[in-house]
């Protein structure tokens, strides 16, 4: 069944196939067990420190290490039958995640073990991304990657929310166990529900070498005008990403609790989650217009902190910011349909390098300021910096999608 140019697919066409329902499993199971270490890490770092800046170091820890990983582990996936990437990476950090749960460990080694979880989540998530368009065709492929972004932000904002209440009441320990858990049985779901692949080939006349890889995924990014644009207006992201990393100390100038600091890390998600469903039904030609306006919108609403709200209105700016970023799915598969097979996992390694490099900056900047200034001021001059970023990117990539059209015509 395929879906003409102006027709979104359907979630039953994207459901029909086996190989995306094995994989939207097991990006579910694991992103929830992410989240709950999320919140362990960070209520159990500020309870020993109390201080916002390490707080935020430790959330951005799980960002920072893709500046290394994304463009030296991403190609593997080029490399090798990417089924096989997938299941080694989930049961490494299994395994790691699981040694983070120790009681006692100093918090230096429970960073340095964070920090190689996220290295290895470079090649999964290369491998990843790189077999999903080869799985789905067509506008399928955009609304599987739309459904693949809503699981991430349901499963955040399950994670936060529930989170929040397992560590009050159990304590981290058993928050990271089940993260463990959680990958464990991602790798079964990915083993036994994919179908075995071998490394896809690359161009004729051209080699494979690790740092020849490297150079030729750099170059296509950034000599494509379009893919430029896409990955900077993905990039916007480390200004409204902020709210996440100061959700603690913000729960505290708030005099909230732990469970306020789930419900805080969970208004982004839960509204991005609402803005895939809307943006999924909207026609493929409209959906690229869309996506500079939005940038610009997801920074907007955390220009209201500045009034220094209450909870239940902080609440609503942070989701109406994560409604609107629900722009990022499309930029994604503009990005991921627009470089070729052999080249994918690279390319996808390295732009979301550029997006994770982003995020950890924009987090733990934002942490280093709020150590210093009130928490809803800072996240109230991210939206205004958000905001000005935006609107060039935004710029460049309408110039470069009706460049691109008249190409195509």
């Amino acid at each position: 069944m395929s879906s003409g140019p102006e027709r979104a697919a359907t979630y039953r066409e994207v459901f029909a196939v086996a190989e995306f329902r094995a994989l939207f499993g097991a990006h579910l199971l694991s992103v929830v067990g992410d989240q709950f270490a999320r919140v362990a890490l960070a209520v159990l770092v500020f309870e020993r420190t109390r201080s916002a800046g390490l707080t935020a170091l430790t959330y951005a820890l799980t960002f920072l290490p893709s500046l290394v990983a994304g463009p030296l582990l991403s190609g593997i996936a080029d490399r090798l039958p990417r089924r096989s990437v997938m299941v080694a990476a989930d049961l490494a950090r299994a395994g790691l995640v699981a040694l983070m749960a120790m009681p006692g460990l100093p918090l230096l080694v429970v960073g340095t073990l964070l920090v190689v979880v996220q290295f290895l989540a470079a090649p999964f998530n290369a491998a990843r991304a790189a077999t999903l368009p080869v799985v789905l065709e067509g506008d399928r492929y955009v609304v599987g990657s739309a459904v693949s972004n809503m699981s991430y932000q349901l499963a955040q904002l399950a994670g936060f929310a529930s989170g929040g209440v397992l560590v009050s009441g159990f304590g981290p320990t058993e928050a990271l166990l089940l993260d463990s858990a959680s990958f464990i049985a991602s790798a079964a779901l990915v083993r036994f529900g994919l179908r075995a692949r071998p490394a896809p080939e690359l161009e004729a006349g051209h080699r494979r070498s690790w740092l020849r890889d490297i150079g030729a995924g750099s170059s296509l990014v950034w000599r494509d005008r379009k893919l430029r644009a896409l990955v900077g207006l993905a990039c916007i992201s480390g200004f409204y990403i902020t709210v996440e990393g100061l959700a603690v100390p913000y729960a505290d100038h708030l005099g909230a609790g732990p469970a306020a600091v789930g419900l805080l890390m969970a208004a982004n998600p839960a509204g991005a989650l609402i803005g895939m469903a809307l943006i999924n039904q909207v026609p493929p030609r409209v959906r690229s217009r869309l996506l500079g306006p939005l940038a610009i919108a997801a920074c907007a609403p955390l220009v209201g902190c500045a009034f220094d709200p209450g909870l239940e209105i902080t609440l609503a700016l942070w989701a109406l910011s994560g409604l609107a970023s629900a722009y990022q799915i499309v930029a994604n598969a503009e990005f991921v349909r627009s470089v070729p097979d052999s080249r994918r996992a690279q390319a996808f390694g390295l732009a979301v390098t550029a997006l994770i490099a982003a995020q950890g900056i924009g987090v733990l900047t934002a942490g280093v300021a709020a150590d210093r200034f009130e928490p809803s001021a800072v996240v109230a001059v991210a939206g205004v910096l958000g905001m000005i970023a935006a609107v060039p990117m935004a710029v460049s990539w309408s110039r470069a999608r009706v460049s691109s059209a008249s190409q195509a015509a």
